[in-house]
């Protein structure tokens, strides 16, 4: 039997509109050139039931336009620090302190230049708003004589690049890290006016410490109806359960947990319908899987050493009984590396690289939801028991084997 052409084309339909969701939550912010043009297209030709489900369900709002598309995401929770800016090139260190305030100063100046700029007069721009006694109250200082200041800014340019907020018309950041030449930017300035995803300007925040501040910036509407309150809950939720790997109960409210439990399938199902994410129900949480494998920034299992380092690690963690001190993970890499170096690179081999090590897997587990760091080392989450190796099981006479949990955990890729 042929199928009907007009479910061959809601079919299609909803494929698009499931992928141009999926690319939105990857990158929030996308350009009708480069390397998503495509999806861009789709963000367009969906835009208004994108909008309308993202208001609807996230509080998130979109605005389309004929250059780009942006998604003003907020997250569930400010108290998440494991979703950095990272280095577009090399290693993807995250951002530094420096870096981020580096960031906001050059923001500040490409906001009241021109149309085109230069690297060296962005620098000259930048240390010049550096000097504002706030920031010498702060401890920050800027010269960028210094060549790992100006590495640091090209860091920051090469990020503006890849948003889409600068464009590279001559030169190379390598030139002027080296001080042999400088670099000429044309600068989109409708991009770089719908970079900021906050519902108020930051010269209107009044609070003085971090937090405050932080809280006064992304401070919704006031909730003074029961279905005003019902709708911010909302918000939370499939904010958190499309931006975490997994949605603990014990990190709720008494009013996120009565909520959820009673709405937890309607919502799962509206996620579900728009992205494709499968939800996995435990007694602790909840986790949206993505069968695609494309919309996390972080892999467990991964390959390569520190994938394999890990891994291990995890299963060290979820077969200990409480709390794991640092000293005896960095001991059990070592006795890994004796059993195992020879899979592993050189560097990770050598002595006194024990620290690093567990540091990037501790990192890498706390970003999964998997770890809680303690005063002295890190304590196991529900999440981690999947990696624990299970009892023996005999499958026939003489033939033994050991089982684990199948299923990897991911992270879906947040960025702000």
């Amino acid at each position: 039997m042929t199928t009907p052409l007009t479910e061959v084309l809601d079919g299609r339909r909803a494929a698009d509109l499931q992928k141009a969701a999926r690319t939105l939550l990857k990158e929030p912010l996308l350009l009708a050139h480069g390397s998503y043009a495509d999806e861009f297209r789709l963000v367009r030709q969906h835009a208004t039931e994108l909008r309308d489900w993202f208001e609807r369900n996230t509080g998130w709002s979109l605005r389309v336009d004929a250059e780009a598309a942006r998604l003003r995401k907020s997250p569930g929770t400010q108290a998440d620090p494991t979703h950095p800016a990272r280095e577009v090139t090399g290693a993807r260190a995250p951002f530094t302190r420096r870096r981020y305030v580096l960031l906001c100063l050059a923001l500040a100046a490409l906001e009241r230049g021109e149309s085109q700029i230069a690297l060296g007069r962005l620098a000259e721009q930048v240390v010049l708003d550096a000097g504002d006694p706030r920031l010498a109250a702060a401890a920050v200082e800027f010269t960028l004589e210094r060549r790992d200041e100006r590495l640091d800014l090209a860091a920051v340019v090469r990020l503006l690049l890849r948003l889409g907020v600068l464009r590279r018309v001559a030169g190379e950041e390598e030139a002027y890290v080296s001080g042999s030449g400088d670099v000429l930017y044309d600068v989109e300035r409708r991009v770089l006016a719908g970079l900021l995803a906050t519902r108020r300007g930051p010269s209107t925040v009044t609070a003085e410490d971090f937090e405050s501040r932080l809280a006064e910036l992304v401070a919704e509407s006031t909730l003074d109806t029961d279905d005003l309150r019902f709708r911010a809950i909302r918000w939370t939720l499939t904010r958190r359960l499309l931006d975490d790997p997994v949605l603990y109960y014990d990190d709720l409210s008494d009013a996120e947990l009565a909520y959820l439990t009673r709405q937890r399938a309607f919502i799962a199902a509206r996620i579900t319908e728009l992205t494709g994410l499968v939800v996995e129900m435990r007694a602790e949480g909840i986790a949206m899987v993505d069968p695609q494998d494309d919309l996390t920034d972080v892999r467990m299992p991964e390959q390569g050493t520190h994938g394999h380092i890990t891994l291990l690690l995890a299963e060290y963690i979820a077969a200990a009984h409480g709390p794991v001190a640092v000293t005896d993970l960095e001991r059990r890499v070592r006795e890994l590396a004796a059993e195992h170096g020879g899979f592993w690179s050189k560097t990770a081999r050598q002595p006194g690289a024990e620290p690093q090590l567990v540091e990037q897997a501790v990192g890498k587990l706390t970003a999964l939801g998997l770890l809680t760091r303690t005063t002295d080392g890190v304590a196991a989450r529900p999440g981690l028991a999947r990696y624990a190796v299970g009892e023996t099981v005999v499958l026939e006479p003489g033939l033994r084997t050991t089982t684990k949990a199948p299923l990897p955990t991911q992270r879906k890729a947040r960025e702000r």
